[in-house]
């Protein structure tokens, strides 16, 4: 079965046509810009144009950034705030005339990590972390999810984890990797004092760059990154729409 997954971040809006049987990608991926402001009729008409690149008029998984419940955003996470309260899937439906399942972006990483990536056949705590703009988490024990976890809004150095220690920090902060390392381990500390994962699963766009940095990182959990790397999201969202 074929879905259209996407994947909707702060910086950029990435979807691509999935197998949800493999877990693999069988057209392009396509990137469009998240539009600043990332509001809900902007955002919305960036995903109606994603869908018109690829003629697509099927199902849609979304991931998206934010706790989601029945459809709804309950918070916002680098897009605007006016997301708050709206029914996410229909007003991708709406816009797109498509089916959709929207669902956290950080969850549908996760889930295709566990499906198809570092998790596959680990029953232990795993913990899988997006490094974007900025953190998203997805905790799993025994194979399930614990949804919804937002991870990235932890108090860390008098803020949240996500502004001291998401990959844009480093870009912004012109942090070298060793610098932007450290302050993902303290990250870690806190993580780990509270859940005591057994592996952290570190995805997001700069798993593509893992050799730079994981040398510099330190944590009890085993650390590896993400096999899916930037894709996760993707795929996730697909196989969970596949799944509704």
């Amino acid at each position: 079965m074929n879905i259209l997954g996407i994947d909707i971040g702060g910086s950029g809006i990435k979807g691509a046509v999935v197998d949800v049987s493999t877990g693999t990608l069988i057209s392009e991926r396509i990137k469009l810009l998240t539009p600043q402001p990332a509001t809900p009729a902007a955002v919305a008409d960036v995903v109606a144009e994603l869908c018109g690149r690829f003629d697509w008029h099927g199902p849609i998984g979304c991931g998206f950034p934010a706790v989601i419940s029945g459809g709804v955003a309950q918070t916002a996470a680098n897009i605007d705030p006016s997301w708050i309260g709206v029914n996410v899937e229909k007003l991708l439906f709406d816009a797109t005339g498509c089916p959709c399942l929207v669902v956290n972006d950080a969850d549908a990483a996760g889930i295709a990590e566990m499906r198809f990536g570092e998790g596959i056949e680990r029953n232990d705590a795993v913990l899988v972390l997006t490094l974007g703009t900025g953190i998203g988490s997805a905790l799993f024990y025994g194979g399930q999810l614990f949804p919804n976890l937002e991870l990235g809004a932890f108090p860390l150095r008098g803020g949240i984890a996500e502004h001291y220690a998401a990959a844009a920090v480093r870009k912004r902060d012109k942090l070298s990797w060793q610098e932007w390392a450290e302050r993902l381990n303290l990250f870690f500390g806190e993580v780990e004092r509270i859940f005591s994962p057994d592996l952290i699963v570190l995805g997001g766009g700069v798993s593509r760059k893992s050799e730079k940095y994981m040398a510099y990182l330190s944590a009890q959990a085993q650390l590896v990154p993400a096999r899916l790397q930037n894709q996760a999201g993707i795929i996730g969202a697909a196989c969970l729409m596949a799944e509704k």
